[in-house]
């Protein structure tokens, strides 16, 4: 019976790692829904296979189900392999878990679970008390690092954040005369835009608007959604020629009223008459200007965050300069770091991050590596603060059928 199990395990694994393949397939155009796959599997052999679609789109259960009818299949008894829990809720689209049962599968086995409060458990319950054989986190840490950004959106209401960093050997990303292009290769870079393209929203600051005027797309990755674009400006400092604000709105977050008049905006400071008619022209770019409060003097990025989460956005690429970076980490905003180092010394030049300095080295050391490999000239470098993992971890693991 062990060995059997074992071979089961195996199996398991092995269907579940295709579903991921196949929701890694649609990892650029899903949100705000999460990346999900799914395979039918019945005697080794694979029935049906789908991924989430766009939002108002078919969910994975759904292709795979269509993919089997249109083989002519029939996927009474087999086992469904689904990356995330069947939802059992309206939405954009009728509950998954309706069109499993009525598949009358023998078994679905699922990577992780759905803390999203309208699911939460309610799908595995009812697939349970119709005698379908159930289990659970095959493949949970695969499935998570797909949809790091959509469950913390569920549990923290909050997006996924992290933090683009490209840069020298002793941790320097400009000269002091501001030259940085380029400090890293080609390869980095278009690896960089590989990390854009799957985000849903770029953010940077005014420092790095001014400095390169960016347009922070993902040109170098062929994709059928762009990321929002979004810029921290606490004095709405912004040109209106900038070319972020180029195509699709962008979302700029400032500290200053710009409808003196709005509910919203009252007991904030006005801008002056030349801001305010820089707010008009942003506008008439597609900008929109999106008041919050202060901290210490700038916009308050961990507001910006939950205001993000509860518009939908799952994952943020930020990409700026030391200040904001700094900025960031200090906030606690940052969850992951995405590094590009490059074989080269810079001396006494522009930091990555400026912080204040720390008395004690454990201060310092909020990250894990996860990840190292070459690119092209360089490294690359994945850290994540393993407390927030956990934490996300724990939510899809044991999830209530309240």
């Amino acid at each position: 019976m062990l060995i059997m199990d074992s071979q089961l395990a195996a199996h398991d694994v092995a269907w579940m790692r295709q579903a991921l393949a196949l929701a890694a397939g649609v990892m650029n155009i899903t949100t705000p829904n999460p990346r999900v796959g799914c395979v039918i599997v019945r005697d080794g052999r694979v029935l049906g296979q789908g991924a989430t679609q766009r939002a108002g789109g078919p969910h994975a259960e759904i292709c795979a189900l269509r993919d089997a009818a249109a083989a002519g299949h029939d996927v009474a008894g087999s086992t469904f392999y689904v990356t995330l829990e069947p939802c059992s809720h309206y939405g954009r689209t009728p509950p998954c878990v309706n069109a499993v049962l009525a598949a009358r599968p023998a078994r679905v086995v699922i990577a992780m679970n759905d803390p999203n409060p309208l699911v939460k458990g309610r799908g595995l319950a009812q697939l349970r008390q119709a005698g379908i054989q159930i289990s659970t986190g095959v493949c949970l840490e695969e499935a998570l690092e797909q949809n790091a950004g959509f469950i913390s959106r569920m549990t923290r209401a909050r997006p996924w954040l992290w933090l683009k960093l490209a840069g020298s050997l002793d941790g320097r990303s400009a000269l002091h005369n501001g030259v940085s292009q380029w400090i890293t290769g080609e390869e980095a870079r278009a690896d960089g835009h590989r990390w854009r393209a799957r985000s849903c929203a770029v953010l940077t600051g005014i420092g790095t608007i001014l400095a390169d005027d960016p347009m922070l797309t993902p040109r170098a990755v062929a994709t059928p959604r762009r990321p929002r674009r979004v810029i921290i400006d606490t004095h709405l400092r912004t040109p209106p020629q900038a070319r972020i604000l180029d195509g699709e709105e962008t979302w700029i977050f400032t500290g200053a009223a710009t409808d003196p008049g709005g509910a919203s905006t009252r007991g904030m400071a006005c801008l002056p008459d030349e801001a305010a008619e820089r707010a008009e022209r942003l506008r008439e770019r597609h900008a929109r200007i999106i008041p919050m409060p202060l901290a210490d003097g700038h916009v308050d990025l961990a507001a910006v965050m939950q205001w993000l989460g509860q518009h939908d956005i799952n994952e943020v690429h930020a990409e700026a300069g030391a200040t904001l970076n700094g900025a960031l980490l200090k906030a606690g905003c940052v969850d992951e770091l995405i590094a590009y180092v490059a074989p080269m010394l810079l001396g006494d030049a522009t930091p990555l991050a400026r912080l204040p300095a720390l008395t004690e080295l454990p201060g310092g050391r909020d990250f894990a590596f996860t990840e190292m490999r070459p690119v092209g000239s360089d490294a690359f470098l994945r850290a994540r603060r393993m407390s927030t993992w956990e934490t996300l971890r724990q939510s899809v693991q044991a999830v209530s059928t309240g």
